[in-house]
């Protein structure tokens, strides 16, 4: 026995450091004194999250709500339906149809619906696939750019580094072709696309009446500043608070897979738009509108105006303008052509005006239609010599040769036996120099000089010079002084209706009475002389009417270019039904009236008369005194 007493030590176990290691740890203790710190930490633990929840619900709770309830909820737009508008005989003119605005939150993209930190690899897969797949879905279904649609389902943060949650891919999209895009996406296992109601306004007719109906730009197209213009045109503007209606509003639950079905809605209803029929007759527009574009074409005019107003009503059954444009194609208008000339178009009349300073002439009792006029081949006038348009020596013709000669110099030896002042009284109770009553945007109110006018300007007046008017000024002017002197204001609405089948309110015609019964049968004798003493009738209607070219003033020159061409018509003569007017402006083949705007007057009057079941004329044309 080697006879060591010491004891043996314990070799270290692998991977376990020696005691002498180990020395820094500190001891716990007993284990009461174990169990003491635990619950202490407990205690603080609890403390903490109780404070918490005091602050949330108790302190913060309203704010806290807030936020709680702008997660779950969406607040949505529920669009009134607009207002139609269609033709007297109900014909659709103008309409709305559903439509949406497709929208999308990249969040929800960027997971395709699923938190992040719970997707699996084929699911995170999918959703790094997402955007490319769908934009390439939307480019096939619904065209447009790629790259667009691209860019929005990809771009999670603005340049700020806030996150993105509301972006708009598509707008005014047809309800069918959303369908066909969530269907696609509901068989692939997509989500995120939402969308809101946007209707779209069409015009089922196309360019017919379009200047009259006017367009409408949304909000986002002028907010893009893709209509720079104007916010909207013609009766859709003049109509726009009526036909819009009120809209409602939708609270409804939302997740990140969209709309909860059997969650909570709550719904503010719509008040829809009030619908409008006009008195415009769509057939007849279609053929006035054709003849017009025909007579332009062929004339090489700037542009073209016709008219048809029903005399016992004061009715506008076509108002006519061309060029036009397609309201459904606003993208590919003229801006020049969206106007409607006949109401914002001012220009110098010419001999056409002749009607209407005979008017008054007859009814103070200044002439009668027999009353001779020695009428010479010039006269002076403001210093400078006053002429027709033909050259002639001393004529010798009644007041009715006058006019049926359409002689300027003749009409304005007659007007200087009027005041000046009584001369501006009796055009302005025509009409002249004043707005229509319609209302209508960016209307002209011509240019009527007062009875501060000079000698020479009176001159001028008297056979169409000197003074402005508008188409449909002059339409309804020359319509009252040839329907027993009674105007009638021009009507365009004839009826409207709430959304429930209530009437709705029109404006009020004005009437008036301008000159006599008696001086309004003189006058449209002697207009029918015009036509008769000029062989341009039509077969089996008497026709009165009267002429018209006048100079053209060109704004870019400040000086008088090219001519204004017009007829104004009406039948049948021996008790007018139906006016009808037609204006050239500019032009290049052709330039007096009679052979550029009579022609087409006369065939629009050919489809009006039997249209509105006017009877041909049972008796001739008396015989008329043209010369003394």
């Amino acid at each position: 026995m080697t006879g060591s007493t010491a004891p043996r030590r314990r070799p270290a176990r692998p991977g376990r450091p020696a005691r002498a290691a180990r020395r820094w740890l500190v001891p716990l203790g007993s284990p009461s004194r174990r169990l003491l710190i635990c619950l202490v930490a407990c205690a603080v633990a609890t403390s903490f999250l109780a404070a918490r929840a005091v602050q949330v619900q108790g302190l913060d709770a309203p704010a806290n709500a807030d936020v709680a309830s702008l997660e779950t909820f969406r607040d949505a737009l529920v669009p009134a339906t607009r207002g139609t508008i269609t033709d007297r005989n109900g014909q659709l003119l103008a309409s709305s149809e559903p439509a949406v605005n497709l929208v999308v939150d990249p969040q929800i993209i960027a997971g395709n619906g699923l938190e992040p930190d719970g997707m699996g690899l084929m699911e995170r897969l999918k959703a790094e696939a997402g955007p490319g797949l769908i934009a390439g879905l939307l480019t096939y279904r619904l065209g447009g750019d790629f790259k667009h649609y691209l860019d929005q389902l990809s771009t999670f943060q603005d340049d700020d580094g806030q996150d993105i949650q509301y972006a708009i891919l598509a707008r005014h999209v047809r309800d069918y072709k959303y369908i066909l895009v969530s269907q696609d996406l509901a068989r692939l296992g997509y989500v995120g696309l939402q969308a809101e109601q946007a209707p779209v306004r069409l015009y089922p007719q196309g360019t017919l009446a379009a200047n009259l109906l006017g367009y409408m730009v949304y909000d986002d197209q002028r907010a893009a500043g893709q209509y720079p213009w104007s916010g909207g045109g013609g009766l859709e503007l003049l109509l726009d608070s009526d036909l819009s209606g009120v809209d409602g509003r939708e609270v409804y639950d939302y997740s990140s897979h969209g709309r909860i079905p059997t969650g909570v809605t709550l719904v503010v209803e719509p008040q829809d738009g009030i619908d409008y029929q006009l008195t415009l007759d769509a057939e007849l527009q279609y053929m006035v509108e054709s003849r017009i574009q025909t007579a332009v074409e062929q004339h090489q005019a700037r542009s073209g105006t016709g008219i048809v107003l029903d005399l016992e009503t004061g009715q506008l059954v076509a108002l006519a303008t061309y060029p036009g444009f397609d309201p459904n194609a606003l993208d590919q208008a003229d801006e020049t052509n969206l106007d409607n000339r006949a109401l914002t178009q001012a220009y110098e009349t010419g001999s056409v005006q002749k009607v209407l300073t005979m008017a008054a002439l007859l009814d103070a009792g200044l002439v009668t239609p027999d009353t001779p006029v020695e009428v010479p081949g010039q006269i002076e006038s403001g210093g400078v010599a006053l002429r027709d348009d033909w050259a002639h020596g001393t004529l010798r013709l009644t007041a009715t040769g006058v006019i049926a000669q359409s002689s300027n110099i003749g009409i304005a030896l007659l007007a200087r036996q009027m005041d000046k002042g009584q001369l501006s009284q009796y055009l302005a109770s025509f009409g002249l120099g004043q707005p229509t009553g319609l209302d209508w945007p960016g209307e002209s109110s011509g240019q009527l000089p007062g009875a501060d006018m000079s000698d020479q300007t009176r001159d001028q007046i008297a056979f169409g010079q000197g003074l402005s008017v508008t188409a449909v000024q002059i339409a309804a002017a020359v319509a009252a002084v040839v329907n027993h002197g009674l105007y009638r204001s021009p009507v365009l609405i004839q009826q409207a209706w709430t959304a429930d089948g209530q009437p709705y309110p029109v404006p009020e015609q004005e009437t008036r009475q301008v000159i006599s019964p008696e001086a309004s049968a003189q006058l449209v004798a002697m207009m029918e002389a015009g036509v008769v003493v000029n062989h341009r009738g039509i077969d089996g209607y008497r026709v009165a009417g009267k002429t018209g070219t006048a100079d053209r003033y060109n704004a870019a020159c400040a000086c008088y270019r090219g001519v204004v061409g017009s007829f104004v018509g009406l039948a049948p003569a021996e008790n007018p039904k139906l006016l009808v007017y037609v204006m050239l402006d500019d032009p290049q083949n052709g330039q007096y009236g009679s052979e550029v705007a009579q022609p087409a007057a006369q065939d629009i009057l050919r489809v009006a008369l039997p249209r509105y079941g006017v009877t041909p004329s049972t008796t001739a044309a008396p015989d008329f005194v043209i010369e003394w």
